[in-house]
């Protein structure tokens, strides 16, 4: 069997349905037995039964190592098992078939509505059942609709249904599988990666910008490049965690992307776990206090920003050390057409159902305390 029909989600299927072929093989055979001196034409019912037996076990072995398991094979079963039903009107009298079931039995005719549901699935599955049923309501010159006494039609179509909705699941589940691997794969190669990353070229860069600055001269623009790109490298590490394929998004990992040598944070030691949108903009939310901070809080301001999961609510509080704001200030901005704060700070949370409260003084810095709740 190749590689591909092992990693087949569906193998355990189509080895139960060989098992059911061999059952029913051995059905047809006793019905044949049973039967066989009734028929108009014995001898070529004997002969038809040997073509019956030598499919079966083809299609048995294609299955099961794997090579049969193509459209064109299993459209092949069908018009094969519609064929040999079909030829009960050459084997047997007319009589016999309106007495009977047709000349293979429907128990094995029901190997093709098996394997169309295992190869396309239920819809796949009951076209298939209807074919056989279509052509034994052709042999008896009509189709049985009391259910009461003959529900070949109902079993037929309920099992392409069946069987072939257990191969769909199968599939899906499968997928589901390989992608949950390969985001495990992806993630623990991530985090070696950040481990090598952190444990070499960061702290090197670290170690650079620090001894730049001491040095100070000329260095010291060498160290700040340097801190520059250990600061990128820093965001670069964090925001891979953001791609998870998942709906919901840690807000630390987002927020861990604003520290630089003027912005200090303070974060929870477990992820908090927001809903993606809410968690985007609750950032760019406190991107902008971060960015109002750098153009009006003054040269040298320090900001510092500390998130608290509470539970049902989330807060981040930004701070800074800056010169304050005014009293009337945010508002104659506003009305001078500057609404900035308004709109992407205040309206931003008004947005997602949240707040946005502004502490300020003179002199004292500002504090913006934004609030969500889940």
């Amino acid at each position: 069997m190749t590689a591909g029909r092992e990693l087949d989600p569906v193998t355990p299927l189509w080895r139960a349905a060989q098992v059911f072929r061999l059952l029913s093989c051995l059905y047809a055979l006793g019905f044949q037995l049973a039967i066989n001196d009734d028929l108009r034409r014995p001898g070529l019912a004997w002969l038809l039964f040997a073509v019956l037996i030598g499919w079966s076990c083809l299609c048995a072995a294609g299955y099961l190592r794997g090579f049969a398991r193509r459209p064109a094979w299993v459209i092949a079963e069908i018009v094969v098992v519609v064929a040999l039903v079909l030829s009960t009107d050459v084997v047997a009298s007319r009589q016999w078939e309106l007495d009977n079931q047709s000349w293979p039995t429907t128990l094995w005719a029901s190997n093709a509505t098996v394997s169309a549901a295992l190869q396309f699935g239920s819809v796949g599955g009951m076209v298939a059942a209807a074919a056989v049923t279509a052509a034994s309501a052709l042999v008896k010159g009509y189709l049985s609709l009391n259910f009461g006494r003959n529900a070949t039609v109902v079993i037929e179509l309920a099992l392409g249904l069946a069987v072939g909705m257990a191969a769909q699941t199968a599939r899906r589940a499968h997928d589901e599988l390989q992608r949950a691997i390969r985001l495990a794969a992806a993630t623990e190669e991530r985090e070696r990666l950040s481990r090598h990353v952190h444990d070499g070229v960061i702290q090197v860069l670290a170690l650079v910008a620090r001894r730049g600055r001491e040095i100070g001269g000329a260095t010291a623009e060498l160290a700040e490049l340097a801190g520059g790109q250990e600061r990128a490298l820093r965001r670069l590490v964090s925001a891979a965690d953001l791609h998870t394929g998942t709906e919901a998004t840690d807000l630390r990992a987002l927020l861990v992307r604003r520290e630089d040598e003027r912005v200090s944070l303070s974060l929870p030691g477990t992820p908090v776990m927001l809903e993606r949108r809410t968690a985007a903009e609750l950032d760019a939310a406190v991107g902008n206090a971060l960015d109002n901070t750098a153009a009006h809080a003054g040269p040298g301001a320090r900001a510092y920003v500390l998130c608290e999961d509470l539970g049902e609510t989330v807060t981040v509080t930004v701070r800074d050390d800056g010169v304050g704001i005014a009293a009337g200030r945010l508002e104659e901005a506003a009305r001078q057409g500057h609404v900035g704060v308004s709109k992407s700070i205040v309206g931003r949370l008004a947005a997602l159902g949240g707040s946005a409260v502004l502490h300020t003084e003179v002199g004292e810095g500002t504090e913006w305390e934004l609030n969500i709740r889940r």
